[in-house]
């Protein structure tokens, strides 16, 4: 082999190639798919060290938490499913969409049929295989608005499903060119007969299986044998760790306790870069941290107040004081220039203290205090950028009040419940995802209640639109729709900032989601 092909495999083996483009560049330098995958599974086998037990310690857990991938809301639980649940497709560190249960996609034309054919062999936790009826049962329970779902406003497009041998045929009620992102969305974890039975059952097809679960406090994991992809999954056994506490978390990662920790306080990274064998990860993406108020719940449905809020925001001074420099401003709308299709354009909406007390007078408010619920776990410093909010408010004439909440039941009590509220998003590969989960008037994780008619018809059209400029345009236009009427304060836009001690072998920085897209237990290795 050519000294090419020597990096591009040393590369692949260490994460920072897919397999899939591993394959293909393999094949453009005549090196047959079957030689490449097996020298690619050579490689990862000799580097990646096997055995031992990798733990980590998270934010984000709930005694009300689930099993159920349909209900997943918070950090912990989409660590958890994620390591024993497989999907049809996921989306890589570079955006593009690689295979998992499925092994081939193709569509017609005008996208608005979409093939899957079901890789051969792959097996859930008890034994059975998984079929494209499996499959289909689970896309058909993410439909029913009973089972919650957060993939609701995406599987909803689809207007038929149907299974013939090992072929998944799914035709959408409008065309949609990024259907396969979509299916990528973290809910949608293939589950036997689709979940139905018993949803929290935690049975799924992916790299670990669970031994127990403790909602709030940790999820045990053993190694699954037979899982299809050999490259993946090299600890015997896995361990999530629910520690809210942010200084606790901190201390688990330097004792040893855990291997690795999300959401690092932008406050102390300097002092954990000088820990001993403590390594701070980075990883600039879509997520974002917000401030969402209901647009169907006085007194938020007064758009002047709503204006008045986002004026009333000093969103640098969030940007510094909070993040510590670890992001960059947002404009109230939930996307950035990570999106392909990112309008520059759009101004930057600035803190400006004499429109926010215009808008304010004009929404003829009486006065009473305004109250903002948050809590410690809403976001990496959340109840300080509430508080500064309040200060800033005030200054234009607003009472804001700040109602600190418990971590523990705030994602099943407070958000999408209540009416003003902080939380946060980790973005969505493409726009039309993120639109579809949290701003169509039919989502059920739509946290604002934004209902436009005009917005819905855009994402429909925006869908099946093939010209890029046009396509554009009509995402620039939703976005002015969300920022100018909508219920979303969108003060900044974070980099996922997490620590990892120097025994993980295998890190590499995925922009998708929290610690490796929530996969770092089953893609990292422990070398000592």
């Amino acid at each position: 082999m050519n000294a090419e092909f020597d990096y591009m495999l040393q590369r692949a083996a260490r994460g920072l190639m897919s397999r899939r483009e591993f394959v293909g560049r393999a094949s453009a330098l005549g090196v047959s798919a079957v030689m490449a995958n097996a020298l690619l599974s050579s490689a990862v086998n000799a580097q990646a060290v096997k055995g031992g037990v990798i733990k980590a310690g998270v934010s984000g857990g709930e005694s009300t938490n689930s099993l159920d991938p349909a209900v997943a809301a918070s950090p912990a639980p989409f660590m958890v499913n994620m390591l024993w649940g497989e999907m049809l497709v996921i989306v890589n560190e570079k955006g593009e969409v690689d295979p998992r249960i499925a092994e081939e996609i193709s569509s017609n034309a005008d996208a608005t049929e979409w093939k899957f054919k079901i890789r051969s062999g792959v097996e859930f936790h008890d034994g059975k295989t998984v079929t494209a009826e499996d499959v289909v049962a689970t896309l058909k329970r993410h439909t029913d608005e009973k089972a919650q779902s957060g993939a609701l406003g995406i599987v909803q497009g689809i207007s038929e499903m149907s299974s013939s041998g090992d072929m998944v045929t799914l035709k959408l009620a409008s065309a949609n060119a990024d259907l396969p992102f979509l299916l990528a969305d973290y809910h949608l974890q293939i589950q036997p007969g689709g979940g139905y039975d018993n949803p929290a059952a935690g049975i799924g097809a992916g790299p670990y299986k669970v031994v127990s679960f403790e909602p709030g406090v940790r999820a045990v994991f053993e190694r699954h044998a037979n899982y299809f992809d050999q490259s993946i999954g090299h600890a015997d056994g896995a361990e999530i760790l629910v520690i809210n506490d942010n200084t606790a978390r901190t201390a688990a990662l330097q004792s040893g306790q855990v291997h690795m920790i999300n959401r690092v306080d932008p406050k102390i990274v300097e002092l954990l870069k000088g820990v001993p064998g403590v390594s701070i990860e980075r990883a600039a993406g879509r997520g974002h941290y917000v401030f969402i108020m209901h647009c169907d719940t006085a007194p938020f449905d007064n758009n002047d107040l709503r204006m008045a809020l986002k004026y009333a925001i000093n969103r640098q001074e969030m940007v510094d004081k909070i993040l510590g420099g670890f992001g960059s401003v947002g404009n109230d709308f939930p996307i950035n220039a990570a999106y392909p299709y990112f309008d520059a354009s759009i101004p930057q909406r600035e803190f400006d203290l004499a429109k926010a007390a215009e808008h304010y007078k004009a929404s003829g408010h009486d006065g009473s205090p305004i109250v903002l619920r948050t809590a410690p776990g809403a976001f990496p410093g959340a109840v300080e950028a509430a508080q500064l909010f309040q200060q800033s408010a005030a200054q234009a004439g607003i009472p804001l009040e700040v109602k600190v909440e418990p971590d523990d039941g705030y994602w099943s009590d407070v958000w999408n419940v209540q009416p003003f509220c902080a939380s946060y998003w980790g973005g969505r590969p493409v726009q039309d995802q993120m639109y579809s989960t949290a701003y169509a008037s039919t989502a059920d994780w739509n946290d604002t209640r934004f209902k436009n008619a005009r917005f819905d018809e855009l994402l429909v059209a925006a869908r099946g639109e093939l010209d890029g400029e046009k396509r554009k345009s009509m995402y620039s236009e939703m976005a002015n729709l969300v920022r100018d009427e909508g219920g979303l304060i969108c003060p900044m836009f974070n980099e996922f900032v997490e620590a990892r001690r120097g025994e993980v072998g295998g890190w590499f920085v995925d922009p998708n989601h929290e610690l490796m897209n929530g996969r770092a237990l089953a893609k990292c290795w422990l070398t000592a």
